[in-house]
C-alpha cells in the first residue's frame, strides 16, 4: 500500500491538522460561551441561569431542599451535579437572589456547605422581582429539546457587578470584583440623570482596599486589599477581617509560614472567629506590634493585591470592558425592559378597555336579546350581534372581531341577570386612568427607571451598607519591617562573612532582606547581601547593616596613600552604591593602608592622638587631631594631609568621643497614614536632635511620649495634637464630661517618663472625650454656640479659667455640653510653626 503524502494529510480537513483546527476553536467558543464567562444582558453563567429558571419553577413560597434543586436544574444543564450544585452554594453564600437555611457554608473561614440534602433554598423576594418576567423573556429549547429554557433572564438590575464574577476559559480569563449593592442603585440612578458616577469594589468580607489603580475595573489595573488589624495590647493582635478571596484557614497558614521563615516572630496565632472575623496573634517577647502589623501586611496573605480583568459576552463574543460601561449597559438594558413592560401592560390595559366597554354595550343596549331571535345559523346570530354594534363602534378603539363576539356569547345567562352596569363604569374608568398612567411612564420613561431604582433601594438596601473601607494603603519596603532572623559573623584576617561562620567573630543580628557594608584595611569598601559565606578581601576593618540613602551616618578615616607615603584624614557619607562592586576610599594602590576608621550614626567628630613611627624625621612624633575641622565630603575625596611622616601600627588612638557636627533631623507627620518621616509629607514637627522626643495627644484621652524611630504608627484618626516634647511647656485641655452633660478644661505639665506608654489625662466615663488641646503659652478659645438666629461667639483666656494642676486632676467646668459647640484654638500673636531651614 503506498504511504500517504504529508502534504495530502494536511489538506484534508477530516485529516489531524483539519479536524484540530475545527475541534479546539469549537471547544474553545463553547467553553467560553457556555461555562466560564458572564453574558452581559443578566450578569449570569449558564448554570447559574439555569439554578434560577429550576428554582423559579419550583416556587411555591416555601423551601426546597437544594439536592430537588440540583436535579430540577439537571433538565436544563448537561453536565453533572457536581458543578450545579457548587454553583448553587455559590449564589446562595453571595446573599442575594437565594435565601438560604441550614449549613450554606461561610466564605470567611472556607468551611463548606453541608450536604445537598441536609440544606434548603428559595429565590428571594429581590429576585423575584428583577429576574423574572415570562411576557419579556426570551426562549430556547434545552439541550435535550425536551424544555424551555431562557436564553438570558430579563435582569432589571446591575446584578454582574453586584455579586462579581470569575471564570477561566480558553485562551482568556474573566474576573469582576463585587460592588456595593447601594452604590450601583445610586450609580444608576446619577447615570440616567445624566450625572457622573463613579464605582469601587465592595466585599462581604470587609476589610480595607486601596483603588488608586483600580482602573475602572479594566486589564492592567490593580486593587490592594488588606485585613483590619488592631493592637489589643503590647503583646497581642487581632485580625478582625480577611482579604477578598482569602479564608482564615489560608491566612493562619501564611502567618505561620513567615514565622517559620524568620520574617515575622510570634508566639501563637489562634483562630477565635465566631459570628465577626477574629485571628488572635501573640507576639514573642520584646517584639514591636507596629513592626508586626506592617510585618503582617508585607509577608503574610494580610494584605493581597487583585488584578481586576473585566470581560463578559456581548452579541456572543467575548468583549472587555470597564465597570462603568458595564453599568450603563446594565441600565440600559433595564430601562428598555421596563419600556416592554409598559408597553405589555398598556396593550394588556386596552384589551381589558376594549372588551369591558364592549360588554357594558353588549348588555346596557339590549344587544343580548339577538340570542333569543331565531336565526338560520350561528354565523346568522353573530352576523346579526356585529351589526347591532354598528352605532357604537366610534366610541371603542378597534374593530370588533369574531373572537371579542363569540367570547360575549359565551356569557352564562345567570351572568346576565346578575349585571351591575355600574360596575362595569366603575372598571372602565379605573382602566381608563390606569393607560392614562402608564401612557405618562412611558412618556417619561427616565423618571420611570429612576423611580424603579429608589423603590429597590427602599425595599432591600437597608443592611447593605459598605462594608470594605476605601483607603489610600502605603507601600512597605520589606527591609523596613524584616525582624532580625539572623546571625552574622566575619574572619577578620581571611576576609569572610557570612551566617555559617558560628566559630568566628559575631557582627550583627540582622535579616535576610538586609544589605552589609563592609570596610577593609586596604581602603576597600563593599556592600553585599546577607549570605552565608562571601569574600570581601583581606584584612576586614568594619561590617555593618547598610542604610541606603542616610545623610547622617558619617565615616571618619585616617589613611595611608600607598603611592606617596603621606596619610590623609577625610570624612564621609555613603548614600548609595552598587551591590557587590568594589569602591576605593583610600588612594587606589596596593600599599595602602587604613589607619583608623569610626562610624558616628549622627556625625560625631572625635579627637584622635597620633603617634609616628620611632624612626620618623619628625620633630613631634606625636600630636593630636580634630575631625571636627574638617568638613564632609563624598567618599572618592582625598581629604587633607595629617602628615607626610609614617604612623606607627595601631598609632591613632581615640582620646576624646566627638559631638554632632550636622544639624539635626528634619520631621514631618504624615495623618494619612499616622507615620513620622523625613521626606516632607505632611505636617512639619521641627528639626531633632537625636535625643530629642515627640508628645502625641488623641482624642480618647490618651497622651504618650515616643522617639523618632520611623517605623512606628500612630493612630491618625485619633491623633489630636502632635510636637516635639517640652517638659516645660503646660498642656491645656478641653474635654466632654457625657455623664455631667459639661466641657471641663484643665491645665497640666507632663510629668511622666516612660516612652511609648500612654496614659489617660480625663475624667474617666463612657463616652469622655477630647474636643481641644493646645501647647500655646497663652490658649485662648474661640467657642461659637446656637444655630441660626441664636448663634452666639465668644473668646476665653483659659488660663484665667484654670489653674496650673497635676496631669490626674479632673479639671474646671467649661460651659454646657451641647452637640451645637464649636471650637477652635486662637492663636497668640508672634506664634508660628516650627521654621524650616
Amino acid at each position: 500500500m503506498a504511504k500517504a503524502k504529508v502534504s495530502d494529510i494536511q489538506n484534508n480537513e477530516s485529516g489531524l491538522p483539519g479536524q484540530y483546527r475545527t475541534w479546539f476553536l469549537d471547544y474553545a467558543s463553547y467553553v467560553i460561551l457556555e461555562r466560564a464567562v458572564p453574558a452581559i444582558e443578566d450578569g449570569l453563567k449558564p448554570v447559574q441561569r439555569r439554578i434560577l429558571h429550576a428554582m423559579k419553577e419550583m416556587d411555591d413560597g416555601r423551601f426546597n431542599k437544594v439536592a430537588n434543586v440540583i436535579g430540577q436544574t439537571m433538565q436544563y444543564h448537561p453536565h453533572g451535579d457536581a458543578s450545579i450544585g457548587d454553583a448553587l452554594v455559590n449564589i446562595g453564600q453571595k446573599d442575594l437572589l437565594i435565601e438560604t437555611q441550614g449549613n450554606w457554608g461561610d466564605v470567611r473561614t472556607g468551611d463548606d456547605a453541608a450536604a445537598p440534602r441536609y440544606i434548603e433554598g428559595r429565590l428571594s423576594k429581590f429576585a423575584l422581582e428583577v429576574a423574572f418576567n415570562a411576557k419579556t423573556t426570551e426562549w430556547q429549547l434545552s439541550y435535550d429539546g425536551r424544555k424551555n429554557e431562557p436564553v438570558t433572564l430579563p435582569m432589571k438590575f446591575p446584578l454582574l457587578l453586584a455579586q462579581g464574577a470569575d471564570g477561566i476559559a480558553v485562551g482568556l480569563a474573566t474576573k469582576i470584583l463585587p460592588h456595593n449593592f447601594c452604590e450601583l442603585i445610586d450609580a444608576s440612578i446619577k447615570y440616567l440623570r445624566g450625572k457622573r458616577f463613579e464605582l469601587y469594589p465592595d466585599f462581604q468580607t470587609g476589610g480595607q482596599i486601596d483603588v488608586d489603580e483600580y482602573n475602572q475595573g479594566k486589564r492592567g489595573g490593580k486593587v490592594k486589599v488588606r485585613a483590619h488589624i488592631e493592637e489589643m495590647d503590647k503583646k497581642t493582635l487581632a485580625i478582625r477581617s480577611v482579604p477578598y478571596g482569602v479564608t482564615t484557614t489560608q491566612l493562619m497558614d501564611s502567618i505561620v509560614k513567615a514565622n517559620d521563615q524568620g520574617k515575622i516572630k510570634i508566639k501563637k496565632v489562634t483562630d477565635n472567629t465566631a459570628a465577626e472575623v477574629e485571628i488572635q496573634v501573640d507576639l514573642a517577647p520584646g517584639i514591636s506590634p507596629d513592626i508586626t502589623i506592617d510585618a503582617l501586611y508585607k509577608f503574610t496573605d494580610c494584605e493581597i493585591s487583585i488584578s481586576p480583568n473585566a470581560c463578559v459576552i456581548v452579541d456572543q463574543k467575548p468583549q472587555f470592558l470597564a465597570v462603568n460601561e458595564l453599568l450603563k449597559l446594565s441600565t440600559d438594558k433595564t430601562k428598555d425592559l421596563l419600556e416592554q413592560e409598559l408597553k405589555i401592560k398598556l396593550a394588556e390595559l386596552q384589551e381589558k378597555w376594549h372588551y369591558t366597554s364592549l360588554e357594558k354595550i353588549f348588555f346596557e343596549e339590549k344587544i343580548y336579546k339577538e340570542l333569543e331571535k331565531k336565526h338560520a345559523t350561528w354565523e346568522k346570530v353573530l352576523e346579526a350581534i356585529d351589526e347591532a354594534f354598528k352605532p357604537f363602534k366610534k366610541q371603542l378603539k378597534r374593530a370588533i372581531t369574531r373572537e371579542d363576539i363569540i367570547r360575549l356569547t359565551e356569557k352564562p345567562v345567570r351572568r346576565i341577570y346578575k349585571l351591575d352596569i355600574d360596575e362595569l363604569n366603575d372598571q372602565i374608568k379605573g382602566l381608563e386612568g390606569d393607560i392614562k398612567q402608564v401612557k405618562h411612564d412611558l412618556a417619561n420613561l427616565v423618571d420611570y427607571a429612576v423611580a424603579y431604582f429608589e423603590n429597590l433601594l427602599k425595599k432591600y438596601g437597608k443592611g447593605r451598607e459598605r462594608k470594605t473601607e476605601i483607603k489610600t494603603i502605603e507601600v512597605i519596603e520589606a527591609k523596613h519591617v524584616a525582624i532580625a532572623n539572623t546571625r552574622l559573623y566575619m574572619n577578620r584576617e581571611e576576609g569572610f562573612l557570612g551566617t555559617s561562620l558560628r566559630k568566628d567573630e559575631f557582627v550583627v543580628e540582622c535579616s535576610n532582606l538586609d544589605d552589609i557594608i563592609v570596610f577593609t584595611k586596604g581602603g576597600i569598601m563593599k556592600v553585599v547581601k546577607v549570605g552565608e559565606k562571601t569574600y570581601i578581601g583581606k584584612g576586614i576593618l568594619h561590617a555593618a547593616v547598610f542604610k541606603k540613602n542616610d545623610e547622617r551616618t558619617t565615616y571618619n578615616m585616617i589613611y595611608m596613600d600607598g603611592d606617596s607615603g603621606k596619610s590623609f584624614a577625610k570624612r564621609f557619607n555613603v548614600t548609595g552604591v552598587t551591590r557587590d562592586k568594589e569602591y576605593f576610599v583610600a588612594k587606589e594602590h596596593e600599599k595602602s593602608k587604613v589607619h583608623y576608621l569610626s562610624v558616628n550614626p549622627n556625625g560625631e567628630a572625635e579627637i584622635v592622638r597620633i603617634i609616628l613611627t620611632p624612626g620618623s624625621k619628625a620633630h613631634k612624633k606625636e600630636f593630636e587631631f580634630n575631625f571636627a575641622d574638617l568638613e564632609i565630603m563624598g567618599r572618592s575625596s582625598k581629604g587633607i594631609t595629617v602628615t607626610k611622616y609614617p604612623i606607627k601600627a595601631d598609632g591613632v588612638k581615640l582620646k576624646e568621643a566627638g559631638k554632632s557636627t550636622i544639624a539635626g533631623k528634619k520631621l514631618w507627620y504624615d495623618d494619612q497614614f499616622g507615620r513620622l518621616n523625613a521626606d516632607e509629607k505632611g505636617q512639619y514637627l521641627g528639626m531633632f536632635d537625636a535625643d530629642e522626643k515627640i508628645l502625641v495627644v488623641y482624642n480618647d484621652g490618651n497622651y504618650e511620649i515616643t522617639d523618632q524611630e520611623l517605623t512606628q504608627k500612630l493612630d491618625a484618626e485619633k491623633v489630636l495634637l502632635i510636637e516635639k516634647f517640652d517638659p516645660e511647656k503646660i498642656v491645656t485641655a478641653v474635654y466632654a464630661d457625657m455623664d455631667k452633660k459639661q466641657y471641663m478644661v484643665k491645665r497640666f505639665k507632663i510629668e511622666t517618663t516612660t516612652l511609648k506608654n500612654q496614659f489617660f489625662f480625663i475624667k474617666e466615663g463612657e463616652g469622655n472625650y477630647v474636643e481641644a488641646v493646645t501647647t500655646d503659652a497663652e490658649p485662648i478659645l474661640a467657642v461659637q454656640q446656637g444655630r441660626g438666629a441664636q448663634i452666639r461667639k465668644g473668646k476665653m483666656k483659659l488660663e484665667k479659667v484654670a489653674e496650673l494642676a497635676g496631669w490626674r486632676t479632673v479639671g474646671t467646668r467649661l460651659l454646657d455640653y451641647s452637640k451645637s459647640v464649636e471650637m477652635e484654638w486662637v492663636k497668640p500673636k508672634g506664634s508660628s510653626q516650627p521654621e524650616l531651614f
